[in-house]
């Protein structure tokens, strides 16, 4: 059986380089094991501070830069399990448009039918909590035990799937997406009451409750081989009960206090019971899978709705966003919010509507604290959340897929940087100019603001010309005038101007709109916010 919730054709296979021990937790059935392997290799990092002063992966700067953990808890709710399958699903993105919308519309159905699906949830847990009622080998487990344990597994899976099948029958027809009616339908077909009970009763044979029947040959010096469990007969009531009608046989009886003699039996029982007690246990592991998946890929989505149910409480707007193929620059917006930032305000975010399509190069510029930073952020996180399959904050949002998304911001000095600011910067960049592939996109914020206008706009100006020859789509915020004009000047019919919009009397509307790059750093802003207006006022006439 497979699930085929987050992928039309292959169970979720997260991205090599985010397989790691959580990953691996994530599909243990103890419910704290990835908590407890976080709480390790904290307890790691204490013990040896180098290991957090390694630099950050491209996806690790991408969750610095986007503020990403915000978005992760909010989707968590709380729950280790769902976090880290919120951080491996968001950051494993999708690039085929068509994988997207099937996503999308999986979720559309979990959007509508929250109950159903937080019922479906709880069944995978429920089946994976077998395991720790059942308990757990130790070393040396024969194969007895094996069996015994693997059958009492089955038993408990079995009673979920039924309920499964339940939900199933009753709730199917309420979904509308291809994954779900597919899942639906493999649980109907798969799961027929004839093989349900089928089931059963070889889970009740498996107890061997009538005793052992073994088959065996003789090989070279007398020694046995071949052992084979056969299916018992079952006896007639007058075969069982009436003298002289049980079927001729030869018996032997072994004494109560021969160690030696019962030691011989149950190695004879051993072999003969190896073969099945292997086929149990991989039966076990393969239904146990199935509900380690379904858990997995089902709490990818129960993130999605809290989330949703958090932006509702706001007032938020979400919407499903239309992926266009990679070869195509599209980017349009209308209310694009960040929403990460609107978890940390009291009041709603302002949104941004842009046209940008035909566009590799959108450069924003404009006065401090107008917006800028924010509108990256949201542009980031959109195009992450919509190659998640998810929905994105804004009342409509287009883009083409990209290979990669990759950010470069600006960092403030600290003691893990083995020189200046510069330095640190450029080898950054040098990281992401190793990895980054054409159809990419890039996010640049204040990038090589460290040195001054002259240098930093150079440097700048030949990274975004070699960006934009590999066809890498970026997105750059700077006060660099400089930079931004001399992109301007070359009236490139790819390159998209926005600038915060600042109101006559310095106040800012959040808002970004099209415009050529302005000279001047608004320094009267900064003085008015220092000094304050009656200051501000008195300087002014007294330089008139």
């Amino acid at each position: 059986m497979k699930v085929f919730l987050l992928h039309r054709d292959q169970d979720f296979q997260v991205k090599p380089e985010l397989r790691d021990a959580i990953f691996d937790a994530m599909h243990s059935s103890n419910p704290f094991a990835v908590e407890n392997v976080r709480r390790n290799q904290e307890r790691e990092r204490e013990k040896n501070p180098g290991l957090s002063a390694r630099k950050p992966t491209a996806d690790e700067a991408l969750s610095q830069d986007l503020e990403l953990h915000t978005l992760w808890n909010a989707m968590g709710g709380g729950d280790p399990y769902l976090y880290e399958t919120a951080k491996r699903v968001t950051l494993s993105s999708l690039r085929d448009p068509e994988s997207i919308v099937y996503r999308q519309r999986v979720l559309a159905d979990c959007l509508e039918r929250p109950d159903t699906v937080r019922e479906l949830y709880g069944l995978a847990l429920e089946a994976l909590e077998a395991e720790r009622k059942v308990g757990g080998f130790w070393g040396g487990a024969g194969p007895d035990l094996i069996l015994s344990r693997s059958v009492k597994m089955l038993q408990e899976h079995v009673e979920v799937l039924k309920r499964l099948r339940k939900l199933a029958d009753e709730h199917a027809d309420d979904f509308r997406s291809e994954g779900f009616r597919r899942f639906f339908g493999m649980l109907q077909e798969e799961l027929a009451d004839d093989y349900l009970q089928t089931v059963d009763h070889h889970l009740r044979e498996l107890e061997f409750k009538r005793g052992l029947l073994e088959s065996a040959e003789l090989a070279k010096g007398f020694k046995g081989h071949r052992y084979t469990v056969r299916t018992q007969r079952q006896l007639s009531w007058k075969e069982r009960y009436l003298p002289g009608k049980r079927p001729p046989g030869y018996s032997f009886t072994i004494p109560p206090r021969d160690e030696n003699g019962f030691r011989a039996l149950g190695e004879i029982r051993g072999r003969g019971l190896n073969h099945v007690a292997n086929a149990v246990a991989q039966s076990a592991d393969h239904v146990k899978s199935f509900f380690s998946m379904l858990r997995l890929e089902l709490a990818f989505y129960l993130g999605c709705l809290n989330l949703r149910e958090r932006l509702d409480e706001k007032g938020e707007p979400s919407c499903f966003p239309t992926p266009l193929p990679a070869d195509k620059d599209a980017f349009g917006c209308q209310g694009l919010y960040d929403v990460c930032l609107t978890f940390h305000l009291d009041g709603r975010v302002v949104g941004n509507d842009v046209a940008a399509d035909g566009k590799s190069l959108v450069m924003i510029t404009g006065a401090n604290q107008g917006g800028k930073s924010t509108f990256l952020r949201s542009v980031g996180l959109a195009q992450l959340m919509m190659q998640a399959g998810m929905f994105v904050g804004a009342d409509d949002f287009r883009a083409n897929v990209c290979a990669g998304i990759f950010s470069h911001y600006k960092r403030e000095e600290d003691e893990s940087m083995d020189g200046g600011k510069l330095d640190e910067e450029l080898a950054r960049m040098s990281v992401i100019a190793d990895q980054i592939t054409p159809r990419s996109l890039l996010l640049c914020n204040e990038s090589f603001a460290s040195t001054n206008e002259r240098e930093g706009s150079e440097i700048a100006r030949q990274v975004v010309r070699a960006m934009l020859e590999k066809r890498i789509k970026v997105f750059f915020v700077t006060h660099m005038y400089d930079l931004a004009h001399g992109f301007h000047a070359q009236h490139r019919p790819a390159a998209l101007f926005l600038r915060a919009e600042r109101q006559p009397d310095g106040g800012r509307t959040f808002r970004m709109v099209e415009a050529e790059p302005l000279p001047t750093s608004f320094g009267k802003d900064s003085f008015r916010r220092i000094f304050g207006e009656a200051a501000a006022a008195a300087t002014a006439a007294a330089s008139s």
